[in-house]
Formats: structure tokens, sequence, C-alpha cells
């Protein structure tokens, strides 16, 4: 799952989650055990006061502010754009969002999610 260099952050993630007090904590921790054994080139850290995601640049992070759902916002660079209708969701030129409502709804998209965590990082180089 983590290289030795990314331990650290890793931990620096755990401790931040052990005193998260969320109401979809449940479905933050599924999410990121999935978006770090999707892609082994990941590396999560602690930005913008929540967990995040990067690999070469930075690629993504929770939104921890958004109401009756876990948002996570993918940051994409130089015009280049992944569309991926079942996932992801928005218009903004430099960034989409995916929600997720449940465990259920998480498992349900669980395929597509790493799916598209590994075009991202290739996409990335």
């Amino acid at each position: 799952m983590a290289n030795k260099e990314s331990l650290p952050t890793i931990n620096q993630v755990n401790a931040y989650m052990e005193k998260l007090d969320h109401p979809y904590k449940c479905e933050i921790e599924s999410l990121r055990n999935i978006i770090l054994n999707a892609n082994t080139k990941l590396q999560e850290r602690i930005k913008w006061n929540a967990p995040s995601y990067y690999y070469v640049k930075d690629l993504a992070a929770f939104n921890l502010r958004a109401k009756g759902y876990v948002q996570l916002i993918f940051i994409f660079y130089d015009g280049n754009m992944i569309e991926d209708a079942s996932l992801l969701q928005g218009t903004w030129k430099d960034r989409r969002e995916a929600r997720f409502y449940s465990l259920a709804d998480i498992a349900s998209k669980k395929t597509a999610l790493e799916q598209f965590i590994n075009n991202w990082v290739a996409l990335m180089g």
C-alpha cells in the first residue's frame, strides 16, 4: 500500500482521522482504502485540512465541509481532463467532483473509482 517514504504522512493522516468527528467517517475511511490500494504511485497527506492525494502534483482532496455526502475533488492540469459520467460531476475547467452517499454507494462505485484513479495517474505521467 505505501512505500517507506510515505509512511510518515500516512501516519499523520491516520492520526488526523482518529481525531476526526464527522458523520461520514466510515465512508471516508472506506474511500481512503480504495484510493490508496488502487495505485501505489499515489501518496496521501493532510492538505487543505483534509486527507489529500498527490502524484507529481496535487490530484485530489476530500471536502469535509460538504453536507449530506462525502465529496472528493479531483484536480486536473493543463486542460487534461478525464470525463466519467458514472462517477464525476461538474463542469469546472480544472476539476471535477465525486459524491458518495453511503457505504453501499461507495461499494457500487468502487470499480469505477479504481479505474478512474489508474487512468488519472497515467494521465499525470
